[in-house]
């Protein structure tokens, strides 16, 4: 028997796009996400499962949802890792030549608590 390939390089491996939308619309609600993705599924008497239904079949849009996810996780780290939580980093997007290592990354520990939802 075969084991499944692990990507230790992906940062959303194991996460999946039903989490990964609940935490988007807890963070934001459907009326900041759609804000930041107009998008009908968002906008319009919006759901988890028309979202999904949407998201799975349209890949540009899965793209953005995905990437405001990152961000989202990126910017919460650096909120409570600095002990700012007013401040509003615009970076979030960038990485540095110093990035940590996975194992090293705070993310990490983040990651692996989504994979197991």
């Amino acid at each position: 028997m075969t084991t499944p390939p692990t990507q230790p390089n992906n940062p959303l491996h194991g996460v999946t796009l039903a989490a990964l939308l609940e935490d988007l619309v807890q963070q934001y609600g459907w009326e900041g996400l759609g804000d930041r993705i107009p998008i009908r599924c968002f906008t319009d008497n919006p759901s988890i499962k028309s979202s999904l239904k949407f998201l799975r079949k349209t890949e540009w849009a899965r793209s953005k949802v995905e990437r405001l996810y990152l961000k989202s996780v990126r910017h919460n780290k650096r909120r409570s890792a600095s002990g700012d939580h007013d401040e509003i980093h615009h970076d979030a997007d960038q990485h540095s030549e110093n990035d940590a290592p996975l194992s090293e990354n705070p993310l990490h520990d983040f990651w692996n608590k989504a994979r197991k939802r």
